[in-house]
C-alpha cells in the first residue's frame, strides 16, 4: 500500500478514537450512554440512522451482489428505500413521543415492558434474548466486513485483520457510548456518502462515459448484467422487496428515533436521511456495474495481483475471488493515493457505524433487561455503565468466533439478522403503536414466533429461497393478532396511556 494511503487511513482511525475519549467525557448517566440524553438534531439522528443502517452491506455487500449477479440484485435497494421511508414517515415520531411518556424508556425491551405494564419481564425478556442472539450475527457481518478490507488493502492474513479491526471498533464503543456512536455516526455517514458519490464517478469516466460502461458491462455479461426483471424469479424479487420490512424492527435504527431532540425534528431529519440513502444506493449499485466493466478484462489481472487482490477468468470474464472486495479494487486501481485512503477508510467507517450501534444495543439488554432487571435491581447508574461496558467486550468475542470463518459473506450474516429482527420485532412495534387492542400475551407471542420461524426457516427452506423475513414478519403479525383478539383486554392505564399518545401526535 502506497504511505499516503496509509497515513490518510491511519489519521482517520486516530480521529475516530479521539471522538470515543470525548463522548466518555460527556457520559454521566445511564441515558447518556444509551440515547445520548435524548439531545440528537435532526441532521446527527438522520446520518446516524443511515449509517448505522447500512454498514459494510452498502460498501462491501451491495456492490458485490452487483458485480456478481448484475442489476437483477437492485431489488434489494429498491425495497430498503420503501421500507426506510415508512419507517420514517410512521414510525419515527410515535415512537419518540411513546417512548418518553411511557416512563422514559431508554431500551427497546424496556419500551415494550413499560407499554404493556409487563411485570411479569417476560417481554423484557424475551426482546433482550432476541436482541442478543441475533446482533450478535450481526456484529460477525460487521467484523468480516472489515476482515475484508485489511486483508484485502494491507495483505494481512484473515484472522489477524478480524483482529485488528475488531480492536479498533470495540475501542471507542467501550469508551464513548451512544453520543461517540451518534457522532462518530454522523462523520461516517458523510464519508460514505462521498465514497459513493466520487468513486463510480471516476470509474464511469475512466471507461468512456456511461454508455461506454453500460456497453462494456453488456459485452461481458452478454448482456444478464443489465436485466432487472428477465432472469430474476419471482420469488427472488418479493424476498428482495421484502427487506424492506426489516426496518420496523431494527433495534440499532429505532433508538436513533428514540434519541432524536424532539419529534418535531422528524420531518427534517426524514428529508435528510431518505436524501442521503437513495443518492449513496445509487452509488453502491454504479460502483458494482462499473466495477464488473473495469475489472472484467484481463489488462487489469497483474495491477490487482500486486495489490494482493486475488482474481481469475471465468467465461471470458476477469473476475474477483471475493466479490465484495470490488469497491476496495477499484478505490486501489483507480485513485490518488490520498484519495483511496479515504475511501478506504470509508469502508471501515461503514463497518464501524453499525457495528458499534449493536455492540451498544447489546449491551444495554445485557445491563439494563438482565443484569438490572433480574440481579442487581438497584444498581447504581456508573455499575451499569460499567456493565454495559464489559458486555460489548463479551459480546464482541462471541462474534470474533462467529466470523472466524474466512468464508464468510457479510450479505449473508447480514441477511440472517436483519430477517430476525424484522420478524421478531417488526409487526410488534407496528401494532404497538397503532393498535390499542395489543395485550402482552399477543406482544410476546408475535417475538417469539417471529424469531423462532426465522431461525428454523432456512433449513427447511419449503420455497426454494424465498427470503426467511417474508414468511417471519407474516406469521408473527397473526400471532400477535390471533392472541391478542382472544384474550382479555388491555388493562385501562394501558389504554389511556395510548389515548395520550395519540393526543400529543394530533396537536
Amino acid at each position: 500500500m502506497d504511505t499516503a494511503t496509509l497515513l490518510t487511513f491511519i489519521v482517520y482511525l486516530v480521529g475516530m478514537l479521539v471522538l470515543g475519549i470525548i463522548g466518555y467525557r460527556l457520559t454521566n448517566n445511564l441515558s447518556d450512554y444509551f440515547l445520548g440524553g435524548r439531545k440528537l438534531g435532526p441532521g446527527v439522528a438522520a446520518l446516524s440512522a443511515g449509517a448505522s443502517d447500512m454498514s459494510s452491506w452498502l460498501i462491501l455487500g451491495l456492490p458485490g451482489t452487483i458485480y456478481l449477479s448484475g442489476l437483477g440484485g437492485a431489488w434489494i435497494a429498491v425495497g430498503l428505500s420503501i421500507g426506510a421511508y415508512l419507517n420514517w414517515q410512521f414510525i419515527a415520531k410515535r415512537l419518540r413521543i411513546y417512548t418518553e411518556v411511557s416512563n422514559n424508556s431508554i431500551t427497546m425491551p424496556d419500551f415494550l415492558e413499560n407499554r404493556f405494564r409487563d411485570h411479569s419481564r417476560l417481554l423484557r425478556s424475551a426482546s433482550a434474548a432476541v436482541i442478543l442472539i441475533f446482533f450478535t450475527v450481526y456484529v460477525a457481518s460487521g467484523l468480516v466486513g472489515g476482515a475484508v478490507l485489511f486483508s484485502n488493502t494491507f495483505g494481512y492474513d484473515y484472522m489477524v485483520a478480524l483482529l485488528i479491526g475488531g480492536a479498533v471498533i470495540i475501542a471507542y464503543t467501550f469508551l464513548g457510548g451512544f453520543i461517540a456512536v451518534s457522532w462518530t455516526d454522523f462523520i461516517q455517514g458523510i464519508i460514505m456518502f462521498l465514497a459513493l458519490i466520487v468513486l463510480p464517478f471516476v470509474a464511469i469516466s475512466e471507461l468512456g462515459g456511461w454508455s461506454e460502461t453500460i456497453q462494456t458491462v453488456g459485452e461481458l455479461s452478454e448482456g444478464s448484467h443489465l436485466q432487472m426483471v428477465e432472469g430474476v424469479g419471482t420469488l427472488a424479487i418479493i424476498s428482495s422487496l421484502a427487506w424492506g420490512l426489516g426496518y420496523f424492527g431494527q433495534p440499532h435504527i429505532l433508538v436513533r428515533f428514540m434519541a432524536i431532540r424532539s419529534h418535531k425534528d422528524v420531518p427534517t431529519a426524514r428529508f435528510i436521511g431518505m436524501g442521503w440513502m437513495v443518492f449513496s444506493l445509487f452509488g453502491a449499485i454504479f460502483v458494482g456495474l462499473a466495477g464488473f466493466a473495469y475489472l472484467g478484462t484481463e489488462s487489469v489481472q497483474s495491477e490487482l495481483a500486486e495489490r494482493g487482490i486475488s482474481a481469475s477468468v471465468e467465461n471470458g470474464a476477469l473476475m474477483l475471488a471475493n466479490e465484495e472486495a470490488v469497491f476496495i479494487a477499484m478505490s486501489q486501481l483507480l485513485t490518488h493515493p490520498v484519495v483511496a485512503g479515504v475511501l478506504l477508510a470509508a469502508i471501515l467507517a461503514a463497518i464501524m457505524s453499525t457495528v458499534d450501534s449493536q455492540l451498544l444495543v447489546s449491551s444495554s439488554a445485557v445491563a439494563e433487561d438482565f443484569y438490572k432487571g433480574f440481579f442487581r435491581k438497584n444498581a447504581s447508574n456508573n455499575e451499569l455503565i460499567w456493565v454495559a461496558r464489559i458486555s460489548v467486550i463479551m459480546i464482541a468475542l462471541i462474534a470474533l468466533i462467529i466470523a472466524s470463518d474466512d468464508e464468510s459473506r457479510v450479505l449473508d450474516l447480514v441477511a440472517n439478522a436483519w430477517a430476525g429482527f424484522g420478524a421478531s420485532f417488526g409487526p410488534v412495534v407496528v401494532l404497538s403503536l397503532f393498535w390499542k387492542r395489543l395485550t402482552r400475551n399477543g406482544a410476546l407471542a408475535g417475538i417469539i414466533v417471529g424469531a423462532v420461524t426465522v431461525l428454523t426457516w432456512d433449513y427447511i427452506d419449503p420455497f426454494d429461497g424465498l427470503y426467511s423475513l417474508v414468511p417471519g414478519f407474516l406469521f408473527a403479525t397473526v400471532a400477535a393478532v390471533l392472541v391478542s383478539v382472544n384474550g382479555k383486554e388491555p388493562e385501562q392505564e394501558v389504554q389511556d396511556e395510548f389515548d395520550q399518545v395519540q393526543d400529543v401526535i394530533n396537536s
